[in-house]
């Protein structure tokens, strides 16, 4: 089962990468809700149209760190997901860690639900609250 999950993975990257929205509305529930690391929802066109419009632009997407649990016909994955890329012309952080909902079970696989937090330290990614706290009161 790891194998076809990795191979959902490898075609859903690939998909964002190339903001091929035609494969990404195959690989996404209807119902499929995208949480970014802001904490905003985007829902499944929402989440398609970023693409569509030309606002989100990746030149490179890659998941790392994959950890995988089963659930009959449910599936958890949390990864570190690498990036280069611009929404509307600003960069997107280029580490985050999601956390996707799979559904439909081997060979049949679908994106549910992602979540996306920031990593602290990473580009792109607000200060760590300690520092940012600590650099505060040295001033």
């Amino acid at each position: 089962m790891a194998d076809s999950i990795d191979a959902f993975l490898g075609q859903w990257s690939a998909a964002e990468q190339a903001a091929d929205t035609g494969r990404l509305e195959t690989l996404l529930t209807d119902d499929f809700a995208g949480v970014g690391p802001l904490g905003f929802i985007l829902p499944r066109q929402a989440w398609l149209t970023r693409h569509r419009s030309g606002d989100l632009r990746y030149d490179s997407f890659g998941l790392a760190e994959v950890q995988t649990r089963v659930y009959g016909q449910a599936a958890v994955v949390t990864a570190r997901n690498d990036t280069r890329g611009s929404y509307q012309g600003h960069p997107v952080p280029e580490a985050t860690r999601p956390t996707l909902v799979l559904v439909g079970g081997a060979g049949n696989w679908r994106l549910a639900a992602v979540h996306l937090s920031f990593i602290a330290g990473t580009p792109g990614a607000p200060p760590i609250p300690s520092a940012a706290s600590q650099a505060h009161q040295e001033v």
